[in-house]
This record gives C-alpha cells, sequence and structure tokens, in this order.
C-alpha cells in the first residue's frame, strides 16, 4: 500500500466536518500506560469526560497509545475498542498516536507513580522509552505492536486518521535544540519512523497517516530536517503543532498548505503564550484547518500548570489563567467565553 494522492488526500477532508477537538487523557490518568492498563482504565469517566468534550461541540479527539501496552494484546485491542465506541456514542472520531518522543525516557509497565506536586505532565513518557529505540533486538516486538493494533482497527470508521509518532525528534534527549544532540537523536530515531510507516501501511488502513511536524523552518525542502522530510514525504495528511501567537501559526499553515494536502494543528493552546482559541481559531477557520487543543479536563497530567514548572514547581495555586485544558474536575469551563466561542463554531 503506497502513501494516498493528493486528490485522495483531499477528498477525504472534503467529508465534513472539519477536526475540532482536544488531545485526549482522562483526569484520572497521569499517562497513556494509566489510561489503558486494565487495572486503571476507566470507562465510567471517560464516557462522562468525552460527554462534556461533545458538549462543547467537539468532533474529534486525539489520544495517545504505548507499545507497553502489546504485552496484553487481546485486553489492549478490547479497551480501545470500548473507547472507540464511547467516543462515536458522542460523534467524536479518533485519532491514536502510535509512537511518542517526548518527556519521560525510561517507560515501565504496572502501576505508574503519582504526580509529582506543581509539575506539569510529570508522568508523560516516551514510547519506545529510549533503551527500545537503541536497541535493535526490540524491534520485532515494535513491529508486531503496531501492525498489531493497526490491523484490528484497519477497516474502521471510528478511526479519524493513524498518528505515526509524535515529535520524533523532541524529547529530553534534546534539550535546548543543541544540533549535536539532535543529530544523534534523529539517527537512532529516523530509521524506526521510516520503518513505523511502513508497519502501519502493511496492515492496508483505510484511514490517512500523519506525524505532526512541530520546530523549525518548514517553508523549503533545504529547511527541513531529515526527520521532517520523513514525516511530511510519507504522511497523507499534513499535521503540524504549534504553541505561539496567531501571526506563526499562520505562517505554518502557509508553509504547509503549499503542498497540496489537507492541515490540522494537532496540538495548540498555551494561554500565556498567545496560543488561545480567540487568536488561532479565526485563522484555522478561515484556512480549513482542523484544530486539537492539548487537554480537556484538569486532571493527574496537571497540564493546567505551565511547562516552567519543571524548573520551578507551582507548589501552592495554580498561575492564572491555565497553561492548558478547558474544563475543571466538575465540567465547569476555566474559562466561559472560550466555551462559548468552542459552540459557536462547531454551530452549536
Amino acid at each position: 500500500m503506497t502513501r494516498w494522492t493528493a486528490d485522495a488526500a483531499n477528498a477525504w477532508y472534503a467529508a465534513p466536518p472539519v477536526p475540532l477537538g482536544c488531545n485526549f487523557v482522562p483526569s484520572t490518568a497521569v499517562n497513556a500506560l494509566e489510561m489503558w492498563q486494565a487495572d486503571t482504565f476507566d470507562a465510567v469517566t471517560i464516557d462522562r469526560e468525552l460527554g462534556l468534550a461533545a458538549g462543547l461541540g467537539m468532533n474529534a479527539v486525539r489520544v495517545f497509545l504505548h507499545d507497553l501496552l502489546w504485552s496484553d494484546p487481546a485486553g489492549t485491542v478490547a479497551r480501545f475498542d470500548t473507547f472507540l465506541g464511547l467516543a462515536a456514542r458522542h460523534g467524536i472520531a479518533v485519532m491514536p498516536v502510535l509512537f511518542e518522543s517526548c518527556w519521560g525516557p525510561a517507560p515501565m509497565a504496572g502501576p505508574q507513580l503519582p504526580p509529582r506536586a506543581g509539575v506539569h505532565n510529570s508522568r508523560w513518557v516516551q514510547s519506545p522509552g529510549m533503551a527500545a529505540l537503541a536497541d535493535p533486538a526490540a524491534r520485532p516486538r515494535l513491529e508486531a505492536y503496531v501492525r498489531g493494533i493497526v490491523g484490528a482497527f484497519a477497516a474502521d470508521p471510528r478511526v479519524l486518521a493513524w498518528d505515526v509518532w509524535n515529535e520524533p525528534d523532541n524529547g529530553p534527549e534534546v534539550t535546548g535544540r543543541d544540533p549535536a544532540l539532535v543529530a544523534k537523536k534523529a539517527d537512532t530515531v529516523l530509521p524506526l519512523l521510516d520503518a513505523a510507516f511502513d508497519w502501519v501501511r502493511a496492515a492496508r488502513p483505510t484511514a490517512p497517516l500523519t506525524s505532526a511536524v512541530w520546530a523549525g523552518d518548514w517553508s523549503g525542502r533545504a529547511t527541513l530536517s531529515p526527520i521532517q522530510q520523513c514525516q511530511l514525504d510519507r504522511s497523507d495528511i499534513m499535521s503540524f503543532h504549534n504553541y505561539d501567537v496567531a501571526d506563526d501559526f499562520a505562517r505554518r499553515v502557509g508553509w504547509l498548505a503549499a503542498l497540496g494536502r489537507p492541515v490540522l494543528c494537532t496540538e495548540f493552546m498555551a494561554r500565556p503564550r498567545g496560543s488561545t482559541f480567540a487568536a488561532i481559531a479565526p485563522v484555522a477557520r478561515a484556512a480549513n484547518v482542523g484544530l486539537f487543543n492539548w487537554g480537556l479536563v484538569r486532571g493527574r497530567t496537571q497540564t493546567h500548570l505551565p511547562w516552567d514548572s519543571w524548573d520551578t514547581p507551582y507548589l501552592g495555586d495554580a498561575p492564572e489563567p491555565w497553561f492548558h485544558d478547558i474544563l475543571d474536575a466538575d465540567g465547569a469551563p476555566h474559562d466561559p467565553a472560550e466555551a462559548a466561542l468552542l459552540r459557536s463554531i462547531a454551530g452549536r
């Protein structure tokens, strides 16, 4: 199976609605492992919070899976099927993320540590972890995971798209964007990223593939890193992340739109940085770009706290406005005007 043509991708995107959603982790989960493992899979909370998303006018969610879940293939498939059913009941399509390069480099299956007090996303973990990423002997296990989960849902209309790898050139290993560290990680990630696209396509999914670019200059091929070239060359639809002001968002949309394929922003919204619904949504709507903000209900990920909490934890009251997330634990919006804007975008 080959990459979709631009015509096929644009025909897929022409079917309404334009995606409007969030990166979804239930408020009771500290990371993807806690979200999906049998002992902590919380269908009741998931159902309630997907209902809250639908009430805001959302029609899609992006969710992170994890390679370590594949120690229980049947259980993982069953729980993901349950999730898809709950989402569909609320009119929500699902974009699964297969691999992830951000945050903790040493994931472990089983009970997860509680969140660190006052710290943003303190227990989020990479998939695969750095040890598996660097170990050729881990390759068959990773391939089995990708082929298995995609194959189980290859023709499922509840799957919006397959996000092959989240920010493959990011993570604490490339802190400060040091060119030498970025190049070292790229040498490790790039072969597996390329292979992962092959593994997903081998399962013959009916939904498109993507992997979002997030840093640097994408205005021409000469300015793309090797990882970014792979991401854009192998994706059926273009996706990107942006946590900056509207002008920067619009410039990046223009760079990707020039490639002639649909464009989704699969991560945005950092209120103190000027990345807000009020600033970004009009730009996205005008350009026909799908939007997924980070976070729905404030919970164990603590992503309402800013990134700098990693250096200086917020042990008192959370600063205002929240960094990410839309709703408090009781379902009340952090900003009622923001919730009203979301509903108006969705025509509700």
